[in-house]
C-alpha cells in the first residue's frame, strides 16, 4: 500500500513537472511567428530579385530582335514594292505575278514577325515593371516587420 502511494505521488510529481515545463509565453510565440513571416518575405523577395535579374538579362536580346525583325520587314516590303511595280508594267506576265505573290507573302510574314517581336518586348517590359513593384512592396513589408 505504501509503495502504491509513493508511486502515485511520484507519478503526480512527474506529470506536474512536464506540464510546468511546457508553458511558453504568448510573447515568445508571437516573436517566433514574426520571425517566420520575416523569413518567408525574405525568401519571396530573393526569388523575385532572381526572376527580375533573369528578365532584365533577356531585355537586350528582345530589343535586338525587334530591330532585326523591323529591318527585315522593311526589306521585304521594298522587295514587294519592286515586284508589284514589275507586275504593273507587265500585268500578263506569269513569272512577274508569281514573284509578286511570293514577295507579298514574305512581306506579310516578316511584318507579322516584327509585330510579335514588339509585343514580346512590351510584355517583357510590363513583367519587369510588375516585378519591380512587387519587390518594392516586399521590401517595405520586410522593413516594417524588422522594425517592430
Amino acid at each position: 500500500m505504501k509503495i502504491r502511494d509513493i508511486l502515485a505521488v511520484l507519478g503526480l510529481w512527474l506529470i506536474s513537472l512536464s506540464v510546468s515545463a511546457q508553458v511558453v509565453s504568448k510573447d515568445s510565440i508571437n516573436m517566433l511567428k514574426d520571425q517566420k513571416e520575416v523569413i518567408e518575405v525574405s525568401k519571396r523577395l530573393n526569388e523575385r530579385k532572381l526572376e527580375l535579374a533573369k528578365l532584365e538579362n533577356q531585355l537586350p536580346q528582345k530589343t535586338e530582335d525587334v530591330a532585326n525583325t523591323a529591318e527585315q520587314a522593311r526589306k521585304s516590303a521594298e522587295e514587294n514594292k519592286r515586284a508589284a511595280e514589275k507586275l504593273g508594267d507587265n500585268p500578263q506576265g506569269k513569272r512577274d505575278a508569281r514573284r509578286a505573290s511570293k514577295s507579298a507573302g514574305s512581306a506579310h510574314r516578316d511584318a507579322k514577325r516584327a509585330r510579335r517581336a514588339v509585343q514580346n518586348l512590351e510584355k517583357l517590359n510590363k513583367n519587369i515593371e510588375s516585378l519591380k513593384k512587387k519587390i518594392a512592396d516586399d521590401e517595405s513589408k520586410l522593413a516594417s516587420l524588422q522594425g517592430s
